[in-house]
């Protein structure tokens, strides 16, 4: 039975979770932008310069907790039980809630920037346990859809708790004090959700707390040394909230500067764009299946370049209105003199569409983390990502003053700049580490060239720990039909001749293949490929072997050789066999195609199976038992 992402939302293992973090993000920007909206309107403190200043204090305090405690909330994430953790964070959150509603009984400034603050560190501390927690209540194959619902749930609570404040705050004359008790009352229900938790261990329960701060956020950084796909996708995610800052904090000015539009305006464009975040992230869930796929990540940062430049490209058409009202000749326009104004269906489909990429860049990034980081580490290596997030945040206020102040940069070329920068970013990040162009490339594929049914697979392969999957060998896309199909990243071992063709050499260095050739061809290279597959085990991957040897000819299953016995002798590590099935005579097997000719084959399209069974122990696996198993899952569909 195919999984079910939605199911996770009536399930207590994530329902909670998912729950708490889309409460607390709601009451932080309920807070945030009640506070705006009160120091812009003079409310709180009277003064020409109030509402500049108000905001960028705002601002900074918003930021500033996760600059300077993101070190120790790592080492608390990964030393402590972590339900227990949160249930303290969101009792003290009650606490916190209750300071707000006495600022805003007291109209007092100084106050409520301090509950800000508190907020903003009970948010710092919550931010490496909610993700540290996510691989320890789903499976590997539930990663991705996990990650999409949070963040999807994620944007719908920034969108949430931004409307509500302008609503109650901008609408009411008692507004602040409105809002404070939502702001209560969200803190209450977070605190009772937090009591249905399930339990969830500590990953380093013997961890040393690091108490100076300084030292600690130097740790948790440290913790990405060696791991350069992990370490390159905490800055992708960094970069995604530095790019998401920067078009948040301009909506409302394009609205005005660029649509001539009123504040109306600008919650269109914030609905648009956060719709799009939404959308992107949901469609992760069928896109990737059981795995995760990162080769949407390439994918989501072409299109927030290409939909970033359309976007600047589409302002000319409907900046008219704004240039009469910068001359006070037109009054704004409301929502519907926007959305009737020529242009603006170009501008409102690239929003949306720069926030389906952004969700698309952003999902398998944060799976991938929680899949690949050593689970010891998880807690600071998400720390880590939280701090660099936090000063890619402060980077782009920076760069927004800089360039729309002093380099007098106008609003649609400033966002053209940010969608230059986008490019250049996701270069260096895919050029350091080819596998997210590689898994784009097999994704692609795959989608063009093949219905793929997936048995059994989920269920059979273990989460974590060494594991030798072998398989009949049918065409050349074996190994990348196995690895999409399989959760966890795989490592194929494959005839050196295959692995040095141009296009494949590129694809199979990527994924980490391990060439091998015959002890007759090349015995320096056999026993170099056993040494890499042995290590590659004891460091508990997953090891991916066709023991026929080579590819079939006719489509039956050939005889498995000996050198599967001689991986388990040395290393008896679980077995689990798969079969490829109805893929002869598709496209890129030998029948009726190949690399050496080029004959059209007959079944494009094709629909094949991939098959797993129950895994072997490694001590009673043997080549002619593991080639029994294969046959009987293949059965007679070749």
């Amino acid at each position: 039975m195919p999984p079910r992402p939605f199911a996770l939302l009536g399930q207590r293992r994530f329902a909670p979770l998912f729950l708490l973090q889309a409460f607390g993000t709601f009451n932080d920007h309920l807070l945030r932008q009640a506070l705006l909206v009160l120091v812009g309107l003079e409310v709180l403190v009277p003064g020409d310069d109030t509402p500049a200043l108000g905001a960028i204090l705002i601002g900074a305090l918003f930021v500033l907790p996760a600059l300077l405690c993101s070190g120790w909330a790592g080492h608390w994430a990964d030393r402590h039980e972590k339900s227990r953790s949160i249930r303290r964070l969101k009792d003290a959150g009650v606490g916190i809630a209750l300071l707000a509603v006495i600022g805003f009984w007291l109209d007092s400034l100084p106050l409520l920037l301090l509950v800000l603050g508190l907020l903003g560190l009970q948010s710092a501390l919550f931010g490496p346990l909610k993700y540290a927690l996510l691989p320890q209540v789903l499976r590997h194959s539930e990663l991705t859809s996990g990650n999409a619902l949070i963040e999807a749930s994620l944007a719908l609570a920034v969108l949430g708790g931004t409307l509500l404040a302008g609503l109650l705050v901008g609408g009411f004359d008692q507004g602040g004090r409105y809002a404070a008790l939502v702001l209560l009352g969200v803190a209450v229900l977070a605190a009772l959700v937090a009591r249905c938790l399930p339990a969830a261990a500590a990953n380093a329960p013997d961890l040393v707390f690091e108490r100076h701060p300084l030292r600690a956020t130097r740790a948790v950084l440290d913790t990405l040394r060696g791991q350069p796909a992990v370490r390159n996708a905490v800055l992708g995610i960094a970069w995604f909230f530095f790019f998401g800052a920067l078009f948040l904090v301009q909506l409302p000015a394009y609205a005005n500067e660029v649509l001539g539009g009123d504040g109306k305006v600008a919650i269109l464009l914030l609905v648009l764009f956060t719709s799009g975040i939404v959308l992107g992230s949901l469609l992760c869930m069928p896109l990737s299946g059981p795995t995760v796929e990162i080769g949407l990540v390439p994918l989501g940062a072409l299109g927030m370049t290409i939909f970033g430049i359309d976007l600047y490209l589409a302002q000319p058409e409907a900046s008219a209105h704004a240039q009469q009202l910068a001359l006070g000749l037109v009054a704004p326009l409301d929502g519907s003199g926007v959305l009737a104004s020529a242009g603006f269906g170009r501008i409102a489909l690239n929003l949306v569409l720069i926030g389906v990429s952004a969700g698309f860049f952003i999902v398998p990034l944060f799976a991938l983390v929680q899949q690949r980081a050593p689970r010891a580490l998880l807690g600071r290596v998400l720390a880590a990502c939280q701090f660099l997030s936090a000063l890619f945040i402060a980077a782009a206020g920076l760069l927004a003053l800089l360039l729309l102040g002093p380099a007098d940069l106008d609003l649609p070329g400033f966002l053209l700049v940010v969608a230059a920068l986008n490019a250049l970013v996701a270069f260096y990040i895919f050029a350091l580490v080819p596998e997210f162009l590689m898994r784009l490339l097999v994704w692609l594929l795959s989608l063009a060239m093949y219905r793929i049914d997936v048995r059994g697979v989920r269920e059979h392969i273990p989460e974590s720990g060494p594991v030798l999957v072998v398989c009949n060998h049918v065409g050349y896309m074996d190994a990348l039909l196995l690895g999409g199909a399989i959760a966890r990243p795989v490592k194929f071992v494959m005839h050196e001749g295959f692995y040095r063709l141009p296009l494949l050499n590129w694809i199979c260095r990527a994924a980490g293949a391990i060439p091998i050739a015959s002890g007759k061809e090349d015995p320096a290279l056999m026993e170099a490929a056993f040494e890499r597959i042995d290590r590659a085990l004891a460091e508990g991957e997953v090891v991916g072997f066709f023991p026929e040897g080579r590819l079939t000819s006719d489509g039956t299953i050939g005889v498995f050789r000996p050198g599967v016995e001689r991986i388990l002798a040395t290393r008896p590590v679980p077995v689990v066999p798969m079969a490829l099935t109805n893929l002869w005579g598709s496209m890129f097997s030998r029948r009726d195609s190949g690399l050496g000719r080029m004959r059209l084959p007959r079944r494009f399209r094709a629909r094949i199976g991939i098959v797993a069974g129950p895994p072997l122990a490694g001590e009673e696996a043997t080549a002619a038992l593991l080639e029994a198993r294969v046959r009987a899952l293949r059965g007679d569909l070749a």
